[in-house]
Order: structure tokens, then sequence, then C-alpha cells
């Protein structure tokens, strides 16, 4: 009988006292445990769709790495040379009556989106008369033979020497190595 509170206090309360400390602790290492694992298996989740996204964009890349030295070799060479070279070959396509070079200009300034860009680059202004047809014909091959260039400025007016006839003056920005 005397000894009474002092069992109930050290043989069931301390015990049990001791055995919830434990059990809650077990509990909260368990759910962080568990919110690390969750939160770890979404990452390597990402991690392994970024490495299949990137191994995607590899293989495309690979496919073209040949056009890439093509066109690197082709933003190398000289603008001038290579419009006049281009132009020419165009030209010798089309009807004379149709499509005329009339002018050529290689500003010193840089206009367009090459003011505010580091890339190093050029202006190219030129100025056809031919039809309608003909310029836009010449301009798509010169355009696609030379992707560096980047319009500009494009005006039309008519020519006063043929009413099939039209003048253009076409001003390019030729992006450089």
């Amino acid at each position: 009988m005397f000894y009474r509170q002092s069992i109930i206090l050290f043989g069931f309360v301390v015990p049990f006292a001791i055995c919830a400390v434990v059990v809650g602790g077990g509990m909260i290492l368990k759910s962080k445990t568990s919110a690390s694992f969750l939160e770890k298996q979404s990452l390597y989740k990402s991690a392994e769709s970024d490495r299949i996204g990137a191994l995607g964009i590899e293989a495309q890349i690979s496919k073209k790495r040949p056009h890439m030295e093509r066109w690197l070799s082709q933003v190398g060479k000289e603008t001038a040379s290579s419009i006049t070279s281009n132009l020419k070959q165009i030209a010798d396509s089309l009807p004379s009556k149709e499509f005329q070079q009339t002018a050529v200009d290689y500003p010193n300034s840089k206009g367009g989106f090459a003011t505010s860009a580091a890339q190093d680059s050029s202006q190219v202004r030129l100025a056809f008369r031919g039809t309608f047809r003909s310029v836009q014909m010449a301009l798509a091959e010169l355009e696609s033979r030379m992707p560096q260039l980047q319009l500009h400025e494009l005006k039309i007016d008519p020519s006063g020497s043929s009413t099939s006839s039209l003048n253009f003056q076409v001003t390019y920005t030729a992006w450089e190595k």
C-alpha cells in the first residue's frame, strides 16, 4: 500500500511515457524519411525525363552536324564576294528582260538587329529592276544559298520604263563569323 504510488509511477507511467516518446519519435522519423524519399523520387523522375529529352535533342543535333560545318564555312566566307558570285549565278538562270541588278552597296554602319547584337555583321544594299515573279525567285534563291542574310528592309516602286517592271531596293544584314 505504501508503495502503490511508486509502483504505478515507475512501473506504468514512466515506461508508458518512454514508449510514447520512442513511438512518436519513430513516427516523425518515418514521415520525414517518407517525404525525403518521395522528393528524391520525383527529382529522379525529373532528371531521368530531362536526360531522355537531352538524348533526343542530341540525336537530332547529330543529324545536323554536316550541315553545321557547311553553314559555318558559308558564314566564314567574305560577304561581298559571296553575294556577287551568287547573284551572278542567279541572274544567269533568269531572263535578262525580267531581272537586272542595278546597284550593290556595302555601308559601313550597322542596322536592324545588328545594332544591339554582339555578333559581327555587315549591311548589304541591293537594287534590282524586273518583274515581281523573277525578283521574288532571285531573292528566295539568294536567301537559301546564303542563310546568314537577314532581311532588314524591302522597298518596291513602279518602274517608269515599263508597266510590268518594278524597282526593288533590298537591305540585308549579313551575319559574319
